[in-house]
């Protein structure tokens, strides 16, 4: 078991490495990838059981000791993101299935990776790890009702389908996991430190599927998503955090709210624009899925280097 801890330590620490190398291998062998597409939806699956296993009710404590930190985060979460994949949508004049693409990374709820993130920047975990949970429970409702709000002008969405889509792949994973921590609790705090790698490969299945099957779109539209990718995902950043300042919060709520609405749940937004609308809709998912596991520590260490270097003030806007 060390050694798959150590093992799961370096794959999360090298995570975008990996990602992006099966994403060129996936790019240039696309057949060597192609079949895991039909898996998708299990893979993702998975990785929420994984999520649900790390999760107990004091994770979800923070909604009481903090409410006001966590209703922000989440209602930014929920706001911030689709409005702007709305606006970005509209101003780079996206094609229908890339549009609903980049529409639902932004209706999509935090990713579990922005947990480690406000850590290394030295943000508030707790207050990371509640939004993230919290804003993944809402999913089922909220990730199909935005979808439907902003992106049914491009195409048809179905409201019902997406939620029983997000109830299997997400609800329904974690609840099992949560419950099976309370029951085998000894078991599973012995595992806890392997869960890691398992997301890792989930997620790097996922986007190498995504771009395999997507080869000839991401050669012709490739650089535009990518455009639009890195811009979703560092306005969400300077919004989540100009948000949070604006609203007079700590430092360290600050910078766990701004990573918490830059940092998607883009393995779901792969999943669902693979399962409701197009192989192309998946490709935003799929390149989120490397850009914010870039973007994510580089915000990170700055921000966590800043606070080392000036250990003398006081962090309170």
């Amino acid at each position: 078991m060390r050694t798959l801890g150590k093992i799961s330590n370096f794959a999360t620490s090298t995570f975008a490495l990996w990602v992006i190398l099966f994403a060129l291998l996936s790019f240039f062998i696309p057949q060597g990838f192609a079949w895991i597409a039909p898996h998708v939806s299990l893979l993702l699956g998975i990785i929420m059981f994984g999520m649900g296993l790390t999760l107990s009710v004091d994770d979800f404590k923070g909604v009481f000791l903090a409410p006001k930190s966590v209703l922000v985060g989440v209602v930014a979460q929920y706001t911030i993101m689709p409005l702007t994949a709305f606006g970005l949508a509209h101003a780079f004049n996206l094609s229908p299935e890339i549009a609903a693409g980049v529409i639902l990374v932004g209706c999509c709820p935090g990713g579990t990776s922005s947990n480690v993130m406000t850590f290394m920047a030295k943000g508030n975990t707790a207050l990371s790890v509640t939004v993230t949970a919290l804003s993944t429970l809402l999913a089922p409702i909220l990730t199909p009702s935005l979808t439907y709000l902003f992106a049914s002008q491009w195409l048809s969405v179905s409201f019902m389908d997406m939620f029983l889509s997000i109830v299997q792949v997400v609800l329904l994973p974690i609840v099992l996991g949560v419950v099976i921590r309370m029951l085998f609790s000894k078991q599973v705090s012995k595992s806890v430190e392997v869960l890691p790698l398992i997301s890792v490969i989930g997620i790097v299945g996922v986007a190498s599927a995504v771009v395999a099957v997507n080869k000839e779109s991401i050669m012709t539209s490739g650089l535009l998503i990518f455009a639009v990718v890195v811009l979703h995902n560092c306005l969400g950043y300077l919004f989540g955090y100009l948000l949070a300042k604006a609203i007079k919060l700590n430092f360290k709520d600050q910078k766990a709210i701004s990573i918490e609405v830059g940092m998607q749940n883009s393995g779901l937004a792969a999943s669902l624009g693979l399962a409701h609308f197009s192989p192309i809709a998946a490709v935003p998912g799929a390149i989120f899925s490397v850009w914010h596991n870039i973007s994510g520590p580089l915000l990170a260490n700055w921000w966590g280097k800043k606070e080392q270097a000036e250990p003398g003030v006081k962090k309170t806007a």
